[in-house]
C-alpha cells in the first residue's frame, strides 16, 4: 500500500540544490518516495495523510556522533566554561565508564539517543567506536552500534589509553593489527583522531598508518582532523580519499585548496565549538571555494552531548555565516556526502522516504527558532 503526504506548506526536496516546492505532496511507496510535487497535482493513494500546512524536509543525516558510551562528564564541561582548555584527556573517563558497563547497559543508552536523535529529524545517524580501547571493548561497541545502524566507524585511534601512555607507536600496532582483525567485520568505516597538538591523539604518520591498514581492510575512510590546530589531518584525508575530513577548526591556505581540488567533504561540528568554547570553523571559506560542507552533530558525552541537529543548523547560521539553506543542505544533502550515500538526504524520486516535518511554514524556521522542539522524523503507517 502507499501513502499520499499531502498538506505540506514548503517541501525540501534537495533535488535539484534546495529544491523548494510549495503547497507540496508526495506519494511513498514500500518506504521510498514514488513521486513529488504539487498538491493539486497528486496522484489517488492507498492511504493518505494531511500534514496540516508544516514544512517537510529531508531527514537530518548526522554523519558523525559518539554514541556508545558509558559514565558522565558534566563537570568536565563545568570546568570548560570557567576557562579549561579542551585537549581530548577527558576522554580516557569515558573508556574506564564504558569497559566496566554491560552490553545491556551500552545497548540501552545508544538505543536511548537514537530515538532521541529520531524526535528531533534525524534518521540516518553515524556511530563510532572509541570508547573501549582494547580489541574485545571495540569489538563489542561497533556490534552493538550495528544493530541501529549500518553506519559504523571504528575509532580504535581514539586516543592512546592510559595502559600505553608513552607507548603510542605500540598501541597502533594494535589498532592496525588485532583489534582492527576483530573490529573490520561490524564496521563500514575507519577513524583516527589525527592531531598532533593533542598529548593524547595521533601524528600525521601514525594516522597514516591506522588509515591505511583501515582500507587494506577494505574500510572507508574518516579523519578527525584540524580541530585542536592547524596540522597533516585534512591533507592527509584527501590525499588518502577520505570520505569526509571531520572539525575542520584550523585551516591553513592550501588545506583548503586541497580540499576543494578533491572529494572529501569537511563536515563541521559547530556544537563542538559551543561546548568548548573554540573558535568556530569559517564554513563561508569553505563555501566560497566550492568545498562540500556537511553539519553533524558530533555528540559525545565529553566535548558535545547534544543530539540535535537543528541546533547544529542554528548554530552554523548564528556563528559560521551561513544561509538557512545552505546550512539544512549540509545536515542532509552534505551528511550524505559524507557517508557517501545516494539514498538519503533527499527526497527525489527513488530516495528513502525519510521525512522530517518542521512545525513551520517554512525550513527557516529551524535556524529561527534555536532550542525550540518544532521537527521530527515522520512515522508513516506500513513503513519498513
Amino acid at each position: 500500500m502507499n501513502t499520499l503526504v499531502t498538506g505540506i506548506a514548503e517541501l525540501v526536496t534537495n533535488d535539484p540544490s534546495l529544491g523548494v516546492v510549495h503547497d507540496a505532496a508526495l506519494v511513498v511507496d514500500d518506504g521510498s518516495v514514488a513521486w513529488v510535487g504539487s498538491a493539486g497535482d497528486a496522484p489517488p493513494a492507498d492511504r493518505r495523510t494531511d500534514l496540516g500546512g508544516r514544512t517537510v524536509v529531508p531527514g537530518f543525516v548526522d554523519s558523525h556522533a559518539h554514541l556508545v558510551f558509558a559514565g558522565d562528564r558534566s563537570a568536565e564541561f563545568e570546568a570548560r566554561m570557567s576557562g579549561a582548555r579542551y585537549d581530548g584527556g577527558g576522554i580516557g573517563t569515558t573508556v574506564a565508564a564504558t569497559r566496566a558497563a554491560t552490553d545491556d547497559e551500552l545497548r540501552g543508552r545508544l538505543r536511548a539517543l537514537v530515538a532521541e536523535m529520531r524526535a528531533q529529524g534525524t534518521t540516518t545517524v553515524e556511530v563510532k567506536s572509541g570508547y573501549g580501547l582494547t580489541v574485545d571493548d571495540e569489538a563489542r561497541c561497533l556490534r552493538l552500534a550495528a544493530e541501529l545502524t549500518p553506519e559504523t566507524t571504528f575509532l580504535g585511534a581514539h586516543v592512546v589509553p592510559a595502559e600505553y601512555a608513552g607507548r603510542a607507536d605500540e598501541y597502533v600496532a594494535l589498532v592496525t593489527g588485532p583489534m582492527l582483525a576483530a573490529c573490520a567485520p561490524h564496521a563500514r568505516w575507519v577513524d583516527v583522531f589525527c592531531e598532533p597538538a593533542s598529548a593524547h591523539a595521533f601524528d600525521g604518520d601514525q594516522a597514516r598508518a591506522v588509515l591505511a591498514a583501515g582500507r587494506d581492510a577494505g574500510l572507508g575512510l574518516r579523519v578527525h582532523a584540524n580541530q585542536l590546530s592547524a596540522g597533516p589531518g585534512v591533507q592527509l584525508a584527501v590525499e588518502l580519499g577520505a570520505a569526509s575530513a571531520d572539525h575542520c577548526t584550523h585551516l591553513t591556505a592550501a588545506d583548503v585548496d586541497a580540499l576543494a581540488a578533491g572529494t572529501t567533504v569537511a563536515t563541521l561540528l559547530p556544537g563542538v565549538e559551543f561546548s568548548t568554547r573554540s573558535p568556530y570553523p569559517d564554513a563561508r571559506r569553505l563555501l566560497e571555494a566550492g568545498v562540500t560542507v556537511a553539519l553533524a552533530t558530533d555528540c559525545n558525552p565529553g566535548s558535545c552531548f547534544t543530539s540535535s541537529m537543528a541546533f547544529c543548523i542554528a548554530l552554523a547560521v548564528r556563528e559560521m555565516r551561513m544561509t538557512p539553506a545552505e546550512a539544512l543542505w549540509s545536515a542532509t544533502a552534505g551528511g550524505a556526502a559524507a557517508l557517501r550515500r545516494t539514498d538519503v538526504g533527499h527526497l527525489g524520486v527513488g530516495a528513502r522516504a525519510d521525512l522530517a516535518v518542521v512545525d513551520a511554514p517554512s525550513f527557516r524556521h529551524l535556524a529561527y527558532r534555536p532550542g525550540v522542539p518544532i521537527v521530527h522524523a515522520l512515522e508513516l503507517a506500513g513503513r519498513h
